[in-house]
């Protein structure tokens, strides 16, 4: 119990654990924030799902279908991509912390050389959790993509079957799910290089988090993409 307290107490300040609070806080309000906007101001994760209900509507009647596999081939290409380079981070975040001389190299390089190496060690431990977080929603995001190219093969080809649409609506559903999925691996990553700034110090951190919150909400809600897919056809 001394020893747990001591540790906290030892290595870290109350700036350093207030902005790994902020840290954190802010990684989990951007997300919930990000899914449940307000109704007159939707975001855009949330505008997509009705382009993706749309697609699988469009899918029906379309032939051939091949375009629609395609696109869930690219998607799901996306997700494997984002989910090998999580693996990478994750392993070179492991070799520093497992060869104390590059941590020192480090601690030189940021003229810090009197910070214990413990401390080190957990600063990119933090980072680590956002890149792990990331890479068990990108896997999962890359699965229910599988899932919903299973269900969209279980089509009928015909367009007046009464089990071709709500079964399209269905893979639609999936579809979003996958979506939410890796939108939230892409917000970890984010955070993952937001808490590489807590290495220069818990004012970095604040900073750093600072960005990546202006960062996402911008993306979300004030970006040009946004007011694109927004615009009403005449």
């Amino acid at each position: 119990m001394e020893s747990s307290s001591a540790l906290i107490s030892g290595p870290f300040t109350a700036a350093d654990l207030a902005a790994v609070a902020w840290l954190f806080v802010t990684w989990y309000a951007v997300g919930w924030f990000t899914e449940h906007p307000p109704k007159h101001y939707p975001s855009v994760s949330v505008l997509m799902k009705e382009y993706r209900r749309e697609w699988m509507r469009q899918f029906v009647t379309r032939e051939p279908r091949i375009f629609d596999g395609n696109i869930l081939a690219s998607l799901r290409e996306g997700t494997a991509f984002f989910a090998s380079a999580c693996l990478i981070g994750i392993g070179g975040g492991l070799a520093l912390i497992g060869n104390t001389e590059q941590l020192a190299g480090v601690a030189r390089q940021f003229d810090m050389e009197h910070v214990p190496a413990l401390k080190w060690e957990i600063k990119i431990v933090v980072a680590l959790f956002f890149v792990a977080n990331a890479l068990l929603r990108f896997i999962w995001s890359h699965r229910l993509f599988g899932y919903c190219a299973i269900m969209m093969a279980a089509v009928p080809n015909k367009p007046d079957d009464p089990h071709a649409l709500p079964r399209a609506l269905q893979a639609a559903e999936i579809n979003i799910t996958a979506a939410k999925s890796f939108n939230s691996g892409l917000r970890c990553v984010y955070f993952s290089l937001g808490a590489l700034g807590w290495l220069a110090g818990p004012l970095w951190l604040f900073i750093a988090t600072m960005a990546v919150l202006a960062i996402s909400i911008r993306r979300e809600f004030a970006s040009g993409s946004r007011r694109v897919i927004l615009e009403r056809l005449p």
